[in-house]
């Protein structure tokens, strides 16, 4: 499965410069947060996949307008095409605004999920907004990753992690590192991989 990944800043080469061959076969376009709802509907409409999506902390519009054409999998554990994805987005907590979380508040959306997580027995693929903590995150508290995202790939070693929130541009570090047997993205802009 060929799948494209989105986040935090709307890319000219593909709202403005659209090439469609180029996306001729994605699978799944995932956005992990923080870009205009009109950039998703955008996507979902021109390349002709589903898309799923988590909140990022700058996305209130979205509960005014939702992306058309997209399906939010923001708390929720889902399974499409045999691949299990578990969607938790937000950032952390820094300036009472929605989609923001302490610590203790993202636990208890992860305790929410258990049922599903035993049922499912785990997940291939974490979604989020936020990266993990002290893995490719920043220093202060809103670019703090969750410990809680490290706890759930130290006990359920999922394939992928994906996350947006820590812009590439803001310090010298990979997209893509490892983490155990999970490897870790980072969907700035867009990446592209198969699954």
């Amino acid at each position: 499965m060929k799948i494209l990944l989105v986040g935090d800043k709307e890319d000219p080469y593909i709202w403005d410069y659209f090439d469609r061959e180029r996306f001729k076969d994605i699978d799944l376009i995932i956005s992990c947060g923080d870009l205009k709802p009109q950039y998703l509907s955008f996507l979902v409409t021109l390349i002709k996949a589903p898309l799923f999506y988590v909140h990022g902390n700058h996305d209130r519009s979205y509960l005014q307008k939702p992306p058309e054409g997209c399906d939010s999998i923001d708390e929720q554990l889902i399974e499409y095409k045999g691949v299990r994805f578990l969607g938790l987005g937000g950032s952390q907590f820094y300036n009472n605004r929605l989609f923001q979380y302490t610590e203790q508040e993202m636990k208890k959306r992860i305790r929410k999920l258990r049922y599903q997580l035993w049922k499912k027995k785990g997940f291939d693929m974490l979604v989020t907004h936020a990266p993990a903590l002290n893995i490719c995150d920043g220093k202060d508290r809103c670019h703090m990753g969750f410990k809680s995202f490290v706890q759930l790939m130290d006990k359920y070693s999922p394939k992928y992690m994906v996350h947006g929130h820590q812009h590439l541009s803001y310090n010298i570090q990979p997209r893509i590192i490892k983490y155990r047997s999970t490897t870790i993205i980072n969907a700035y802009k867009y990446y592209i991989f198969n699954y």
